[in-house]
């Protein structure tokens, strides 16, 4: 029995990933009888990650205004203060979270481009075509790799951020009174500093974004 249960750990993520396999060839099948190759969905969700990507910069931007805004309390609504840079973190979670999941898509169809590219290279019977293929899949490649890595960089600027805030707002749920207010001067430019950095490594990924699209073109 216990044997049984031990296959079962890794035997649920196996069978997970062959459904989601077989599903993913299904949506791309079905694009591609209505004109979308997996080169048109690739550009269609970089797109996709790139404007999240922007958003979630004026996402960030808009939770370090609240933060800034409430560090300078000179009278006033602390509890209105208060739930403003709450609702601010938890737009700046969701943003993240957004970035997050367009990335991942655009790596699913990236990795499915990729393979179908490599195994159609090997049925070519013209040398030059197959050697003219294999490099532009190199060059395509590389790119690609170039532009993910300035994505997750981004995103993983963001954790910092989400980290602070989500500390401000839980000490300032339980010591919501100008003397813990003013105490969080000290954590501003930490939090300034880092949202800096998401917003310019942000633009580095929209870059890189926009270079990709356009090799992607016709």
């Amino acid at each position: 029995m216990t044997g049984v249960r031990h296959a079962g750990r890794w035997l649920w993520p196996v069978c997970m990933a062959i459904i989601l396999s077989a599903c993913q060839s299904t949506y791309y099948a079905a694009m591609e009888k209505i004109g979308f190759e997996k080169r048109d969905i690739l550009a269609d969700r970089v797109e996709s990650a790139r404007d999240a990507q922007a958003e979630a910069g004026e996402t960030f931007t808009s939770a370090l205004e609240a933060l800034n805004q409430l560090t300078g309390y000179e009278g006033g609504s602390l509890q209105d203060a208060y739930e403003a840079l709450k609702a601010r973190y938890e737009d700046s979670v969701d943003a993240a979270e957004a970035v997050r999941k367009r990335i991942d898509k655009v790596e699913e169809v990236a990795e499915a481009l990729f393979a179908e590219w490599e195994e159609e290279i090997s049925q070519y019977t013209n040398a030059r075509y197959r050697q003219d293929s294999a490099r532009k899949l190199r060059e395509t490649r590389a790119r690609y790799t170039r532009l993910i890595r300035a994505m997750r960089k981004a995103e993983a600027r963001m954790e910092p951020v989400l980290d602070a805030l989500r500390d401000n707002v839980l000490y300032l749920k339980h010591n919501l009174n100008a003397q813990a207010v003013g105490s969080l001067d000290k954590e501003l430019s930490a939090v300034r500093r880092d949202v800096e950095r998401v917003i310019r490594d942000t633009q580095a990924a929209i870059r890189e974004s926009d270079a990709f699209i356009r090799t992607l073109g016709p």
